[in-house]
């Protein structure tokens, strides 16, 4: 069942019945998407752990990839021993192949959210999911991967993001995620609410954005180059203690400024294919704005991150960031 679940869930067939058993636990699906596995014997080492993919709909290596794990779990070839709660956001998007419908759901994971639609409601659904997930399990320590693709092109093809929290990064995780051929780190400067920056934030879980590639449609990902990442969720959903690396063998770097688009004709003055991490000098002009105004780089030369010009007035643009270390 596990290895079908994702091609029911995006041909809008639900499966029946809703629970059951495979060889080292049982399944719950709680929702279209949310799947709940459960094992039969907690490992010592186990985590409570939410792997999370499709949070933008055209983000397809993700999906493959918890398909390859589910399947291995269902085979028997990977022994559950730790729960783990399975989601994929935003389901119409999926199944459209683009980022969003409405709006983008990786803005509103926030308690206080007080918009409506589709995309709202389906944050409300998967925050209170979580919620229950982490509850049902208060023993173990918390975790959530939550698992993308970059828009664009970049200098480091697979990084993570850490969202800005008083929960502090344990040394160890810098350790697994080098060794899952992780080769930059983000460290963000203040909120921002993403689906990993709430359970960091309102649940103290070591919590992750994933950035594995560029987005690609379904059966056009490298996936070999993720067998790294397959190896640290599979070690993470038996239980037991993945593989390391130095941590000094990623890159590190801390957001220095978010360029917020304010106007009608806000624009960056760079290349749309500009890389991730493309780095820029004093003086450089990196964006116009007639509410805002220009920006333009200090002292410090500042590296771009997910610049989208094309976002709702109101929302982020780019990040810029500059080096730094582990934590």
């Amino acid at each position: 069942m596990l290895g079908q679940w994702l091609d029911w869930t995006l041909d809008d067939k639900h499966s029946s019945p809703r629970s059951g058993r495979f060889g080292s636990g049982t399944y719950q699906l709680h929702a279209p998407g949310i799947l709940e596995i459960t094992p039969a014997t907690v490992r010592p080492a186990a985590h409570a752990c939410v792997f999370s993919a499709a949070i933008h709909g055209n983000e397809t290596a993700p999906v493959e990839l918890l398909g390859s794990w589910l399947a291995a779990i269902e085979a028997g070839t990977v022994t559950l021993g730790a729960p783990v709660l399975v989601i994929l956001g935003n389901l119409p998007a999926l199944k459209a192949q683009q980022r969003f419908i409405r709006t983008n759901l990786n803005r509103l994971f926030q308690r206080e959210l007080a918009e409506t639609g589709d995309e709202p409601d389906r944050a409300r659904e998967l925050m209170s999911a979580v919620d229950s997930f982490y509850n049902r399990h208060q023993a173990l320590p918390k975790l959530h991967y939550d698992l993308h693709t970059a828009i664009r092109g970049s200098l480091y093809t697979r990084f993570v993001v850490e969202p800005f929290a008083d929960t502090v990064i344990h040394p160890e995780q810098w350790e697994w995620l080098a060794a899952a051929d992780m080769q930059a780190v983000l460290h963000q400067h203040q909120h921002s609410w993403t689906f990993s920056h709430y359970s960091k934030h309102y649940h103290a879980a070591q919590a992750f954005t994933f950035e594995l590639g560029r987005v690609a449609p379904f059966g056009e990902n490298d996936m070999a180059a993720l067998a790294p990442m397959l190896t640290l969720i599979s070690a993470l959903s038996a239980g037991e203690q993945p593989p390391k690396k130095p941590a000094e063998t990623m890159k590190f770097f801390q957001v220095q400024h978010e360029l917020m688009r304010q106007a009608e004709n806000f624009c960056l003055c760079f290349d749309e294919d500009v890389p991730n991490f493309s780095r820029f000098e004093p003086g450089t002009c990196l964006a116009k704005d007639s509410v805002a105004g220009d920006f333009i780089v200090g002292d410090t030369p500042l590296h771009v991150v997910f610049p989208n010009a094309k976002v709702e007035i109101g929302a982020r643009a780019a990040l810029l960031v500059a080096p730094s270390h582990a934590s």
